[in-house]
């Protein structure tokens, strides 16, 4: 069994040895965690979607050529290769162990010290389903199934949340202690005492709100003493389809309709 992590690859080097589709996909994996990119392979074996993300990334920087060798390798924080050559890979995990290297070799979990989990990623969440590389296919159906029930606001509120918190930090700095433990025991209670699309629901202005009425007097208030009525009807209603001209014509006509029957009244 492997062990999941999450690996910061902030303005790390990572070297992608290979053009294809698979490779393209690993490009965009760690362009996300915005790692600095280095992909070695000729040109003439680019995938679109690969030549698009050089083209387009400053954090990109492109060798049309064969890998070298243990000089490709200097500096190098991580290495993924997406090649077809099954000795190359080899050679490649051989150079990378010897130089403690870590490298992932695509469709060859024994030469991999590490695995591409089918992922999930909505803004700041991110889930993975990992199956050690033994059914990918697995995981990502497995993933379809986690992803039909996630709230779709779920990103959203963890962003609200994390602002939250870092003002929260602000107002009542400190690590540990009494402070510590009370922050830490109001966020929690905020977070399980309000609806996701509550937390979604905040901006700048209701969080400093929920800082003033909620931490300053040791309480976490209700949404609405927050936000307001309306503003949680807006947010939990499903957004309606667009209007077309069927549903224009029978507002319309109800409209007139109540008119006419007000007007009955009157008279």
């Amino acid at each position: 069994m492997s062990l999941l992590i999450a690996w910061q690859l902030k303005d790390k080097r990572v070297l992608i040895v290979g053009g294809g589709n698979v490779a393209s996909g690993r490009i965009e994996s760690v362009l996300a965690a915005d790692a600095l990119v280095t992909v070695v392979t000729p040109r003439n074996g680019l995938h679109p979607t690969t030549a698009r993300l050089i083209a387009d990334s400053h954090r990109v920087t492109y060798h049309d050529r064969m890998f070298k060798g243990p000089e490709d390798l200097v500096n190098v924080d991580m290495v993924l290769t997406a090649i077809d050559d099954v000795v190359a890979s080899r050679e490649i995990s051989d150079m990378c162990r010897r130089l403690r290297v870590p490298i992932n070799s695509a469709d060859n979990p024994a030469l991999c010290d590490f695995y591409f989990g089918s992922q999930i990623r909505d803004g700041p969440l991110q889930i993975m389903i990992s199956t050690n590389g033994q059914s990918p296919k697995l995981a990502n159906l497995i993933r379809k199934r986690i992803e039909q029930h996630l709230p779709k606001c779920a990103g959203k509120a963890i962003e609200r949340v994390g602002t939250l918190r870092m003002l929260l930090k602000e107002r009542a700095p400190g690590v540990g202690g009494v402070v510590g433990k009370e922050r830490m025991k109001w966020m929690v209670d905020v977070c399980t005492s309000w609806k996701m699309e509550d937390l979604a629901a905040l901006d700048d202005t209701t969080i400093k709100k929920l800082l003033d009425e909620g931490w300053e007097k040791k309480r976490v208030p209700k949404f609405e003493q927050i936000v307001g009525k309306r503003r949680r009807l807006l947010t939990t209603l499903p957004t309606p389809p667009l209007l077309g001209p069927p549903i224009l014509a029978f507002i319309g006509g109800a409209a007139c309709a109540a008119l006419i029957y007000l007007a009955h009244l009157r008279n």
